[in-house]
């Protein structure tokens, strides 16, 4: 509630809102538009005396502060605790989700594109062994089968392959890894 309420420009925010779609001369209605307005200014004179706050420890230093000074000590500790454990819950909850898309690279079969049940050694589709990813040279990155650029760093993963070749003598296009052309018989280069 409170994420919409900020999105809207706080409890001001919603009463302005709200306020513009009433009829203008309802005492209701003054009361709300007022009522946010009052919400604003307080919100304003909250940001100000947390700016002179902050002016008063930069210039007479945070131990002039007593009780309070501690406690903001306190809170900066354990601020700098509570960041520590999210950094560590981010980058657990990253490579579990890159754990999550290595083994599901490694059931897709790289032929047909197949995602294949845990435990399958071959394609149930086409019958290719699977587990032969489509690894990033530059990152080590897996990416889905056919992918042309990784998906994490945007590197080339594979030299494009010819897919036809042809005959020198005739110009017939024969299938990549022809050796003797299809139309004439002539020994292919390639």
């Amino acid at each position: 509630m409170a994420d919409i309420l900020s999105g809207l420009g706080g409890l001001g925010g919603l009463m302005k809102g709200l306020t513009s779609i009433m009829p203008q001369d309802e005492p209701a209605t003054q009361y709300l538009r007022l009522q946010g307005e009052v919400s604003d200014l307080q919100k304003q004179e909250k940001d100000l005396y947390v700016q002179i706050g902050q002016m008063a420890v930069e210039q007479y230093g945070l131990e002039s502060f007593g009780e309070i000074a501690d406690k903001m000590r306190l809170t900066q500790a354990n601020l700098a605790a509570a960041q520590q454990k999210l950094n560590a819950a981010k980058a657990e909850a990253e490579e579990k989700e890159r754990l999550k898309k290595e083994a599901l690279a490694g059931r897709t079969c790289s032929q047909c594109g197949h995602e294949n049940p845990e435990g399958t050694k071959f394609c149930q589709e086409c019958g290719s062994k699977l587990g032969v990813q489509n690894l990033c040279p530059a990152c080590g990155a897996a990416n889905a089968p056919g992918v042309k650029f990784c998906q994490e760093c945007g590197s080339r993963l594979q030299a494009e392959e010819p897919t036809s070749v042809f005959c020198s003598s005739c110009g017939k296009e024969n299938p990549a890894g022809t050796r003797f052309c299809g139309d004439c018989g002539e020994r292919l280069e390639g």
